[in-house]
């Protein structure tokens, strides 16, 4: 019965833990739906002037084309319920290589731009974020679930030092509840073991009185009054 106790309080401690660390880092346990809100190219890498065939991908992803950007200097904006959305997806707390390109028939695809494309780019109220590079494209980025990413990266900039002490202090903070739950445990399961003792003595102790009773009335000892 001890060691169930002492496994039982070890579940609780762990939950316990699990349950405050994902608490305090929220971000760690979404993924971010990247969506296309509005494109537009400035011009053209086709020297025929044909109608250009405009894609976006992530380093080890597969290209999305965009069927709709055709014409220069035209603003396309989109619903983010498109057969071709998302464009990419952040599970994690990690950038990627990413770029707008233009296919080409003739020799490897042109490039309009290459960036590392990062979840804390985006930034409150709506998730939204802006990529403009000079006489290439303008482009309107989306992601809502990408928030907490951002948040914590703007408050890293703002105050850098007071962001480590507040995760040293959650640390800490674990730490402490870690000792804390099981020590109790260990002392909740040592009193456990303790009344089970005094119960186990006691039993033990009634018992030879009732063998001496036994015995004596076997022997015919028994007090003559």
């Amino acid at each position: 019965m001890s060691i169930r106790y002492l496994l039982s309080s070890r579940v609780c401690s762990v939950f316990l833990v699990c349950s405050v660390f994902l608490s305090c880092f929220p971000g760690l346990v979404i993924s971010g739906a990247v969506t296309l809100k509005s494109m537009e190219i400035f011009k053209t890498h086709e020297w025929l002037h044909e109608k250009p065939t405009v894609y976006f991908r992530c380093q080890g992803e597969n290209k999305t084309v965009l069927p709709d950007v055709k014409e220069v200097r035209v603003l396309y904006n989109f619903k983010g319920e498109e057969s071709w959305q998302p464009l990419t997806d952040f599970p994690i707390k990690k950038c990627k290589r990413c770029g707008f390109y233009e296919e080409d028939n003739l020799s490897s695809d042109d490039i309009f731009e290459e960036w590392e494309f990062c979840p804390s780019d985006f930034s409150i109220p709506d998730g939204k974020y802006v990529r403009i590079k000079d006489k290439e494209f303008n482009a309107t980025f989306l992601c809502p679930e990408c928030l907490p990413f951002a948040n914590a990266s703007n408050s890293a900039s703002d105050s850098h030092e007071g962001g480590k002490g507040m995760h040293v202090a959650v640390i800490i903070l674990i730490c402490v509840v870690v000792s804390t739950v099981s020590i109790l445990g260990v002392v909740a399961a040592y009193k456990y073991w303790q009344k089970k003792k005094r119960e186990q003595d006691q039993a033990r102790f009634l018992k030879l009185f009732e063998d001496g009773d036994d015995i004596e009335d076997e022997l015919g000892l028994g007090t003559v009054i």
